[in-house]
């Protein structure tokens, strides 16, 4: 169903998620309403036990909610089967991770390459956008690079290709810079700065202030509620 772009890209309405452990109930997030426009850069915040990598699972179609609703790109997710959840995923969201996720054997070419398999394209087509994708990230020399002959930063470019390449609606970052040096961790923000000036909208969970500061939203969260969400002071920005 086609959506106008008055419609939230994400919204929430009284989300919650419960976990039984032990037999108690923990409320990893409690009644959460929100709304995240496209086009937005978010940095979404908490400590250890928050609820935000919880909200996270959600939010990027991981994991259902226990009660409230979820909506995506108009769409609620609440009802989805596993197969449907598999769709969104695959089609609307790109999934930028700390420890990058790459196949260690293969090449940035079909590191980057192997999510269009499931968009129906071709070899030579899903090569051909890898290619253009990862030019992109500066990376049009190391086509041929496995992991291992990649730097740390070089890594994560090669998993914002791979994210980026199937043109979706958001990029969800968990931790982007978590295994990066501060240098290369402004580099890789600096990345995520220009896709969202370009008009992409960006996710990222993080714990550090640093990392939160080129967002130009914060949410943050604490017992499983959001305890702010406001614009970010101070913003920093592409030199």
């Amino acid at each position: 169903m086609p959506t106008s772009n008055d419609v939230p890209l994400l919204e929430t309405r009284h989300l919650v998620k419960n976990y039984v452990l032990g037999g108690e109930t923990v409320h990893a997030v409690a009644d959460v309403s929100l709304s995240i426009a496209r086009g937005e850069f978010v940095a979404i915040m908490g400590a250890s036990g928050s609820g935000k990598s919880t909200f996270m699972n959600m939010i990027g179609a991981l994991d259902l909610p226990t009660s409230g609703t979820l909506l995506l790109d108009g769409v609620d997710v609440g009802g989805l089967t596993s197969d449907q959840l598999a769709g969104i995923r695959n089609k609307n969201i790109g999934f930028v991770f700390q420890q990058f996720n790459l196949l260690a054997r293969t090449t940035a070419l079909d590191n980057v390459a192997t999510p269009l398999v499931y968009a129906g394209l071709n070899g030579t087509e899903r090569r051909e956008r890898a290619a253009k994708t990862l030019s992109s990230m500066g990376l049009s020399d190391r086509l041929g690079h496995t992991p291992a002959k990649l730097s740390g930063g070089q890594q994560q470019r090669v998993a914002i290709a791979r994210a980026l390449v199937t043109e979706p609606l958001m990029l969800l970052a968990d931790e982007p810079t978590g295994a990066l040096d501060t240098v290369t961790s402004d580099e890789i923000m600096n990345i995520f700065q220009r896709l969202n000036d370009d008009g992409i909208t960006v996710i990222v969970v993080t714990h550090e202030p640093d990392v939160a500061q080129y967002a130009a939203r914060r949410i943050v969260f604490r017992d499983g509620r959001v305890i702010e969400d406001a614009p970010v002071a101070d913003r920093r920005r592409l030199p």
